[in-house]
């Protein structure tokens, strides 16, 4: 599922910290004495790898994007209470239509992922960050981290089971697999590339590309239009919201392509965006790059990043063969805070009068209610021209119910899946617009 279209974490990328700090210590992170390798279970949510760290001792949810070089801290609250140490101020470039952002440097933090350790660990700080990705995900999401933790592991990647498996790369032995393939991965500021190949178009010559491996985006792939000459954006396509960067918000198209193909892995009709060129020029200093592969695909196989030996195993999974499918109501929501809701907790059974043998005994029935805290959502963006646009829902409508069922009866990534589930779905919506409850009612319908 790719209920995050528009959470492209990838997004990030620090020109400026890379060229201005390019000198700083290096760090690394190492395994407890005697261990060849430690297991990590992780949450995974709109295709994103979610794992806990802790940061001079406190415990935080980071992202696994191999799609950037450096760690951030973009969601930082005062009851966060994380100790900074060595901190200095500098500006960092990133995606997106707006300016420069202020962030701060953080060096010789202690990081810890079990019996992984890391004692030197620079950090970057973003201040005044306006993507609220723990909204948009429905779960408190603190930052994101990649090269610095994958360079120093050869790191399995099982989607299925939701696990991390890194081993010490010295003591690794490759285990024989007839179902896997083996890939040469290139380096470029420390980002993971691959070589590929892709068909826009149904009578079109599949075309070498080289993409990002982005286990840090939600789509399935992302392709630059001025790359080169073949890559073109199909006719049947809709302009839509992509995702948030450092520096703003990100627009492109939505379509699909006929073929994409890594070695003898094939997809037919997958889904791809088109972003703009503007939104992503930050991003195109490795001239060579066409795009990258986001989790809608690289969670469609078990995983091997192996960045000392530069190269990754692919090896097909349960998923492979999902239905590559968008959003279909046009509705993207996200968390909008709590309500308190009144729940039946208890029921008593009691006898008055005479007991259970007189005539007439009276079973009195009552209740014990508590309120609780719930989640609540509200429609963050509308796509124009969607089923749930034309029968009138909006920007900043309070979901109340779907189908009947209260809204807060569930997390966001399983309200998000009614939206991707089958054609023709009928899907009744109640909500609250200016406290008024209003109800709606409208099919999934497929843009093409």
């Amino acid at each position: 599922m790719t209920l995050l279209k528009k959470i492209l974490i990838y997004c990030f990328l620090f020109v400026v910290a890379v060229s201005q700090f390019s000198l700083l210590a290096q760090s690394k992170f190492v395994l407890k004495s005697n261990l060849k390798h430690q297991k990590i279970n992780f949450k995974l949510n709109s295709n994103l790898i979610i794992i806990p760290i802790e940061i001079n001792g406190k415990e935080l949810s980071f992202i696994l994007d191999s799609g950037v070089s450096s760690t951030i801290l973009f969601n930082l609250t005062a009851s966060d209470s994380l100790e900074l140490k060595n901190v200095e101020k500098i500006i960092l470039q990133g995606l997106g239509e707006g300016d420069d952002v202020e962030a701060l440097l953080s060096r010789s933090n202690h990081f810890r992922i079990k019996n992984i350790q890391n004692q030197n660990q620079n950090l970057y700080i973003v201040i005044n960050n306006k993507i609220d990705l723990s909204a948009k995900l429905g779960e408190t999401i603190h930052g994101i981290i990649g090269y610095d933790l994958l360079k120093d592991f050869i790191v399995q990647i099982d989607y299925k089971k939701k696990q991390l498996h890194l081993y010490d790369p010295s003591k690794y032995v490759y285990k024989k697999c007839n179902q896997c393939e083996v890939f040469n991965l290139e380096f470029n500021k420390n980002k993971p590339y691959i070589d590929a190949y892709a068909a826009v178009f149904k009578n079109q010559k599949p075309f070498p590309v080289k993409l990002l491996i982005d286990t840090g985006g939600s789509d399935a792939l992302w392709l630059f239009e001025d790359s080169r000459k073949e890559i073109q954006s199909p006719p049947l396509n809709f302009y839509d919201y992509l995702g948030e960067g450092l520096s703003g918000s990100i627009y492109g198209k939505r379509s699909r392509i006929h073929l994409f193909k890594i070695g003898n892995f094939e997809f037919k009709e997958p889904t791809a965006s088109f972003p703009d060129s503007t939104s992503v020029v930050f991003v195109k200093t490795f001239k060579e790059r066409n795009g990258s592969i986001g989790g809608k695909i690289l969670k469609r196989f078990n995983v091997i990043l192996d960045y000392p030996n530069q190269k990754i195993s692919l090896k097909k999974n349960q998923y492979f063969n999902e239905l590559f499918n968008y959003n279909m109501s046009g509705i993207e929501l996200v968390h909008h805070g709590q309500i308190l809701v009144k729940e039946k907790e208890t029921t008593f059974f009691t006898v008055e009068q005479g007991g259970l043998s007189a005539k007439n005994d009276v079973i009195v029935i009552s209740y014990d209610y508590k309120y609780k805290f719930k989640p609540a959502y509200k429609i963050n963006q509308i796509r124009e021209g969607s089923p749930a646009f034309e029968a009138g829902l909006m920007k900043d409508d309070i979901f109340v119910s779907i189908n009947g069922e209260p809204a807060y009866k569930y997390k966001l990534e399983e309200l998000t899946y009614f939206f991707y589930h089958n054609e023709n779905d009928k899907l009744r919506i109640e909500v609250k617009r200016n406290g008024i409850l209003m109800k709606f009612e409208f099919r999934l319908r497929r843009m093409f």
